[in-house]
C-alpha cells in the first residue's frame, strides 16, 4: 500500500479519514480506505497524481502539519471544521475538497473476487450493507421490470481495434476523438468511401468489460478520474476518456436547442443567438441532423418505470410548488421525462434502470457512439480504431492557394514512442472543447480555447419521510426535467461511491445522509453561464460572472429547494461547501443569498463544456467557418462541442452529434 504515496502522506491520509468519520461507525478500517485511495490514483497516474500528491502537502501544512497527524481524532476533526469547513480563504476551500475523496473512496469500497468486479463477492459488502444498498444482481425483479441481462451484437469487433503493430502509415482522414464528435464524423466520413482511422486517447472497454466496481471504471473511463477541475478548483469538469467518450458514461440525455414543447417559451434562441454573433446556421439543416442522430441512436422519451422515484418526485414536486407560485415563469416552465440513446425504449433491449450509467453500461443497452457509430463505420465502411493514443500535433504543408493543407499528424503511442501517420486526405478534431483546444494550439492555429461555455450543475438532495414506493437507488440515474427558463431542474440519483462523492456534509452529519440512502431524493440544477472560460497553457480557467450568474445560481438553488419540500421533503442537503441543511419554514431566498456570496461557497461541475473554437463567418471571431473547417486551412474540420459559439443550455450529447452530422453529414466535406 505504499504507491503512489509516501509514508508521510499515507499516515496523513489514515488521520485525515479517522477525522472525517469521527463520532460515525466505520464498517471498513481507515487502513482500508487509505488502500482505495491509493488504488484511485495508481489507476489515474499522470498529472492529476502530482496534483494530489501537492494538495495532501500542503493541506496537512495547513491542518497543523505533524501535529494534526498525532492530535486525537476529536481534536483532528476540530482542526478540519476550524480550518477547512468553515473557512472563508479560498485556498482552504479548495483543500477542503479532499472530503469528497475520502467519503468516495470508503462509500465506494469494493470486495475483490476471482473475477474483476465480481458482484458476487459483494453480496455482503460491508459498506453497502451499512447504507441498506443492494447491487443489481441481487435486486428482486418482477414480472414489471426490465431483466438484467446482457445485448449481443452491438459491440465493437475486437478486430478493428488497432495498436502500434497493425497501425498503417497512412490513411485518407484521420479522425481525433471518439466521441460524440468524432464518431457521426468518422462514420459519415468513411460512409463516403475514405479509409479513416480513429484516434483515441483512452482505453477501449467494451459492454462486457464493465463492472459496477466504481472506483475501477471511474479511474479507467474518466479524464484524470473524473477529477479534472478548473485551474481554480471550483469546477469539476467530467468527460469520458474512452473509446466512445463521454457517450459511454454518461447518462444519455438528449435535449434539442429550443425543441417547441419541451423548452421553456421564454427561454433564449440559441440559433438566433449564433446567428447575431456571426454564426448563422441553417435552421432546417441542424434540425434535420438532430432528426438523423434520432434515427440512428433510437432516441426516444424513457419508460417512466425506469425512473420511477425520483422522476416523479421532480415532476409532482414541481407541479405542487408551481400551482403555488405567483412567478409567471413558472407557469410556463415544462415538467417532463427525459429523452435518451437508452434502448430504444419499449423494446427487449430497453435501459434495464441498473442505476450505474455514469460509469458504463454493463448490459449492452445504452446505444452510445460504441455500440451504433463506431461498430458500423468499421464493420460497414473500413475504418480502425487506435486507443490509448494522444495527438501531439497536425503537421502542415501549404497548399496551391497558400491557405495551410494538414499533411500529417503526429502521435504519442501507448508506450511513449511516437509517430508520424499521413493524411492524405484530410483531418478532424474532435476531442472535446478542452483537448481540441490544447490540440489545435499546439498546431499552431490562433485563437483556440477562447469564450469557453459551462452548463454548470449542483445537487440539492432531500430527506423523505420514508421510501416512498421503494428505494430511491433503485432506477435509472436522470430521468425527469423541469425547464424554467433560466435553468433546468433534473432528477438524478447515483450509485454509492458517486452520491458519496456529491452529498453535502462533513463528519456525522454526512454519515447520518448516506445511512439514509434508500429514502433521500436528489435533483440538480442546471444553469448556462455563457462564454466565461479559457483554456489557457492546456488548462481551463473559468469563473461565474457575479452579477449575472451568482444571482441565476441562487435562483435556481432555492427553487429546486421548495420543489424538494414542495414534494413532501423534511429537510433538504444543498451543495455547499459548509454542509448546512434547509428545514421547512425557513427563508429559503434569504438562506440562499446569505450561504452563496461567490462561487467557492457551493459545489459546482459541469459534464458539458463547450465553446473555444466557435463557428464564425469572420475568422477574427472564430476557430472554425460556417461549415466548421478550420480558417486559413484547406482539409481540417473541427466537429465537437468546442464549435458552439456560445451556450446551449441543455445537455450537450445529441446537440454535438447533430453538429458533426451537420458538417459532415451532408454531403462529402473534403469536396
Amino acid at each position: 500500500m505504499t504507491a503512489p504515496f509516501n509514508f508521510g502522506q499515507l499516515k496523513f491520509l489514515k488521520a485525515l479519514t479517522e477525522a472525517l468519520f469521527h463520532e460515525s461507525e466505520m464498517v471498513i478500517s481507515a487502513d482500508q480506505v487509505v488502500a482505495n485511495v491509493c488504488d484511485l490514483f495508481e489507476k489515474v497516474g499522470g498529472t492529476k497524481l502530482d496534483e494530489i500528491q501537492l494538495s495532501l502537502t500542503a493541506t496537512e501544512f495547513v491542518l497543523g502539519g505533524p501535529f494534526f497527524t498525532e492530535d486525537d481524532v476529536a481534536g483532528r476533526a476540530e482542526r478540519l471544521k476550524d480550518r477547512l469547513q468553515n473557512s472563508q480563504i479560498d485556498l482552504f476551500q479548495d483543500m477542503a475538497r479532499l472530503r469528497g475523496v475520502i467519503y468516495a473512496c470508503y462509500y465506494g469500497h469494493w470486495q475483490p473476487g476471482l473475477e474483476p468486479g465480481d458482484q458476487g463477492a459483494n453480496a455482503a459488502n460491508p459498506v453497502h450493507r451499512q447504507i441498506g444498498f443492494t447491487l443489481p444482481k441481487f435486486r428482486q425483479r418482477g414480472s414489471y421490470d426490465v431483466p438484467l441481462e446482457p445485448v449481443r451484437g452491438r459491440e465493437i469487433d475486437p478486430a478493428h481495434i488497432l495498436d502500434a503493430s497493425t497501425l498503417e502509415e497512412e490513411y485518407d482522414v484521420i479522425v481525433i476523438g471518439s466521441g460524440a464528435g468524432g464518431g457521426v464524423a468518422a462514420y459519415n466520413i468513411a460512409a463516403q468511401g475514405y479509409k479513416v482511422l480513429i484516434v483515441e486517447a483512452g482505453p477501449f472497454y467494451p459492454s462486457h468489460a464493465i463492472t459496477h466496481h466504481e472506483l475501477d471504471m471511474i479511474a479507467k473511463l474518466y479524464k484524470h478520474g473524473a477529477l479534472q477541475t478548473s485551474t481554480n478548483r471550483d469546477f469539476v469538469v467530467f468527460q469520458g476518456r474512452c473509446v466512445g467518450g463521454s457517450s459511454t458514461i454518461n447518462n444519455g440525455i438528449c435535449l434539442r436547442v429550443n425543441e417547441p414543447g419541451r423548452t421553456h417559451p421564454d427561454a433564449r434562441d440559441v440559433l438566433a443567438k449564433w446567428a447575431s454573433i456571426g454564426a448563422p446556421i441553417d435552421a432546417a439543416a441542424f434540425h434535420a441532423s438532430y432528426d438523423a442522430v434520432r434515427d440512428k441512436l433510437g432516441i426516444a422519451q424513457i419508460e417512466p418505470r425506469s425512473g420511477r422515484h425520483n422522476g416523479p418526485h421532480l415532476i409532482e414536486g414541481w407541479r405542487s410548488y408551481a400551482r403555488g407560485s405567483t412567478n409567471p415563469r413558472d407557469s410556463r416552465a415544462i415538467a417532463d421525462w427525459f429523452a435518451k440513446n437508452f434502448g430504444p425504449p419499449n423494446t427487449a433491449s430497453a435501459c434495464a434502470y441498473c442505476g450505474y450509467c455514469n460509469s458504463g453500461c454493463a448490459y449492452g443497452r445504452r446505444m452510445g457512439i460504441a455500440q451504433t457509430y463506431l461498430p458500423e463505420a468499421c464493420r460497414d465502411f473500413g475504418a480502425r480504431i487506435l486507443p490509448g493514443t494522444k495527438a501531439e500535433r497536425i503537421v502542415w504543408q501549404t497548399a496551391y492557394d497558400g491557405r495551410r493543407e494538414a499533411e500529417a499528424v503526429k502521435l504519442i503511442l501507448p508506450d511513449g514512442s511516437k509517430t508520424l501517420v499521413r493524411a492524405r486526405v484530410g483531418v478532424v478534431v474532435a476531442a472535446g472543447t478542452i483537448a481540441s483546444s490544447k490540440l489545435l494550439d499546439r498546431s499552431d492555429i490562433d485563437g483556440t480555447g477562447y469564450q469557453v461555455s459551462l452548463n454548470v450543475a449542483s445537487p440539492v438532495v432531500a430527506l423523505m419521510p420514508d421510501r416512498v414506493g421503494g428505494d430511491a437507488w433503485d432506477e435509472d440515474q436522470m430521468s425527469s426535467y423541469v425547464d424554467c427558463g433560466d435553468f433546468l431542474l433534473e432528477s438524478h440519483f447515483q450509485p454509492p461511491m458517486s452520491m458519496a462523492s456529491l452529498m453535502p456534509g462533513w463528519f456525522r452529519d454526512h454519515a447520518a445522509r448516506m445511512k439514509n440512502f434508500g429514502r433521500v431524493h436528489s435533483a440538480g440544477i442546471l444553469f448556462p453561464a455563457d462564454r466565461r472560460g479559457q483554456v489557457k497553457d492546456g488548462k481551463l480557467e473559468f469563473r461565474l460572472d457575479v452579477d449575472d450568474d451568482l444571482p441565476v445560481l441562487r435562483d435556481a438553488m432555492a427553487t429546486l429547494t421548495k420543489v424538494h419540500f414542495a414534494a413532501g421533503a423534511l429537510e433538504c442537503y444543498p451543495a455547499l461547501a459548509k454542509g448546512q441543511k434547509i428545514t421547512p419554514g425557513m427563508d429559503v431566498d434569504a438562506f440562499f443569498a446569505q450561504a452563496i456570496r461567490e462561487q467557492d461557497d457551493v459545489t459546482l461541475s459541469s459534464s458539458h463544456p463547450h465553446g473555444g473554437n466557435a463557428i464564425n463567418e469572420d475568422p477574427a471571431y472564430g476557430v472554425v467557418d460556417l461549415d466548421c473547417r478550420v480558417h486559413e486551412t484547406t482539409n481540417v474540420f473541427v466537429t465537437d462541442a468546442s464549435t458552439f459559439p456560445s451556450c446551449i443550455r441543455v445537455n450537450a450529447q445529441w446537440t454535438t452529434m447533430a453538429m458533426a452530422q451537420y458538417a459532415t453529414g451532408r454531403g462529402d466535406p473534403f469536396r
